[in-house]
């Protein structure tokens, strides 16, 4: 109730700023409007929180037939960006939430290990995943889906701590750390990783700076060549970038910084075997990206497999929708994946 209250309070005082910003001009910088500008981030804020308590409850429901479901936490590096670097805690780890999930039916079993990569900028781990999810433990994985820094749903503070193709990966290889320590029937030798768009970048990344700790990396639609998308998006999605608490800089200002954050830039460090699958009419992350990357893996003399699909019915979601291509698609992944990894039940 004292919630509600709040919330109505705070809505209140929106609908009044905006009243009196529509009744005059105001400076750029005038007090009222950042103190809108705040509201309305504490009501995004909160909006994600309650989203995330939502969703947290869904997986144990949807889950909890077949999986031992658990939401964890451990740290990652400290931030990158520290406003006060004198401060009392500052240069602490940060905390990272992640979900795990170990077959009833093979929990007794050694098991392979998938690490499992949401993606979006400021993204997280949804029940929008579920029926990817429920494939791959039915098959004998286990899973750990880490909400590196950044994720939504944990506050402004931790979305403010986006490192994007930087302590990002960390945080996911952390999760594959902690999962290996605290659960002794995950076999350290078949551990793989995967994911899409953002997700598929962060895979890319880990593998490459980690060529001895994963077995297998399958990465979908992924963000490969942050110099180019910069590019072709938006201003406002530029912007995301060069915030002060982000990289600070856009890539006309430092393009170096960009290229060592994108996979297309690093292909020659691939040691792992990979999948890499893209869509012509991918509507987020533009085919010349992931073409790239190929180009680069190929130059560099790597062997790896990849599929480019010509106009697949859902762009950028593809194959992560209920379509019969889709289907088709991820169990091709999951072929590719059983070959290094050996699941209990694998796909035929």
């Amino acid at each position: 109730m004292k919630q509600l209250l709040r919330l109505l309070c705070v809505v209140a005082a929106v609908m009044c700023v905006n009243s009196v910003s529509k009744g005059q001009e105001r400076p750029a910088e005038d007090p009222l409007q950042q103190r809108f500008r705040a509201l309305d981030e504490r009501l995004d804020s909160m909006e994600s929180s309650l989203g995330k308590d939502v969703d947290d409850l869904m997986w144990f429901n949807r889950m909890g037939d077949i999986a031992i479901v658990d939401k964890v936490r451990y740290t990652g590096p400290p931030p990158r960006v520290i406003p006060n670097p004198t401060g009392q805690g500052a240069s602490n780890p940060v905390i990272i939430p992640a979900y795990t999930f170990i077959p009833k039916q093979y929990a007794s079993s050694k098991l392979p290990l998938i690490v499992f990569v949401h993606g979006g900028v400021h993204g997280s781990f949804e029940t929008s995943y579920v029926h990817i999810i429920r494939e791959l433990i039915q098959q004998g994985y286990a899973i750990i889906a880490p909400e590196y820094r950044g994720s939504n749903g944990y506050g402004r503070g931790f979305w403010r701590q986006i490192d994007y193709g930087g302590f990002e990966n960390d945080d996911v290889f952390a999760g594959r750390q902690w999962m290996i320590e605290n659960h002794p029937n995950i076999d350290p030798q078949r551990v793989g990783i995967m994911g899409w768009s953002h997700g598929g970048m962060i895979s890319l990344m880990n593998v490459f700076d980690h060529p001895q700790d994963f077995k297998v990396v399958y990465a979908g639609v992924p963000v490969s060549d942050l110099v180019a998308r910069m590019g072709y998006k938006s201003q406002s999605y530029r912007d995301l970038y060069s915030a002060p608490y982000h990289l600070g800089k856009t890539a006309e200002q430092n393009v170096n910084e960009y290229k060592r954050r994108s996979p297309a830039w690093n292909a020659e460090k691939l040691q792992t075997p990979l999948l890499v699958h893209t869509n012509t009419n991918d509507e987020d992350v533009n085919v010349l990206e992931v073409e790239h990357l190929i180009q680069a893996l190929k130059a560099a003399g790597k062997k790896f497999d990849y599929k480019i699909y010509e106009n697949a019915p859902g762009g950028h979601a593809f194959n992560r929708i209920d379509t019969k291509l889709a289907k088709e698609s991820r169990s091709e992944v999951y072929r590719f994946l059983a070959q290094y990894l050996t699941p209990a039940n694998p796909v035929k």
